[in-house]
């Protein structure tokens, strides 16, 4: 598969794939990499230069915030994304969209 065509397709679900997986507790960014990874079989694979400028580009849209943990023992402070209230009301329109938007393809494709 065209690697251009693909990565077009998954950059318009990456939004409401991360606050999906914020909704079930805060989470640091190599958390989301690796539950977005794992969740999806290998299909959503991001780097650190794609998922940062998302959370901060959600963060400014006050869909989540961040908070710095402490230092505790040899960890160091990490940063913790959650979802807010504005993006836990916007989740469930995000989910519609998709299976609206998803359905219709399936009835050209097929």
């Amino acid at each position: 598969m065209n690697d251009k065509y693909e990565r077009q397709m998954k950059k318009g679900v990456l939004d409401m794939l991360i606050l999906k997986l914020l909704q079930e507790k805060p989470k640091y960014g190599y958390q989301l990499i690796s539950e977005l990874k794992e969740k999806s079989n290998s299909v959503f694979v991001l780097k650190e230069g794609t998922l940062y400028p998302i959370l901060y580009r959600l963060e400014d849209e006050q869909l989540v915030e961040s908070n710095w943990s402490a230092a505790a023992g040899k960890q160091l402070p990490r940063k913790y994304y959650s979802i807010t209230e504005k993006g836990k009301a916007l989740l469930p329109e995000l989910s519609q969209t998709w299976t609206r938007i998803s359905a219709g393809i399936q009835q050209i494709m097929n």
